[in-house]
């Protein structure tokens, strides 16, 4: 199991900075679905390795973005 979360936190990370690539490089927009949910999945994977590793700050940090993301991308559903 330690080897599957170190993978989740890894690939979370690639994610996350991805997305900002991404969006920073002007190849998606940052209200663009690719984005969001390279956020929201990368994040995901980052509260899993958080909580097991016991970081709590990062933890509720990546609840949130998580959060925003999910709201980001029901707005954009809706479009």
């Amino acid at each position: 199991m330690p080897i599957l979360v170190e993978i989740a936190g890894w690939l979370g990370a690639l994610l996350v900075l991805g997305a900002y690539l991404l969006v920073s490089s002007g190849h998606v927009s940052g209200k663009s679905a690719l984005f969001q949910g390279m956020n929201a999945l990368g994040s995901t994977l980052f509260i899993l390795n958080t909580w097991w590793h016991g970081a709590i700050p990062s933890m509720v940090l990546n609840i949130i973005w998580l959060g925003i993301g999910a709201i980001a991308l029901m707005r954009i559903a809706r479009q």
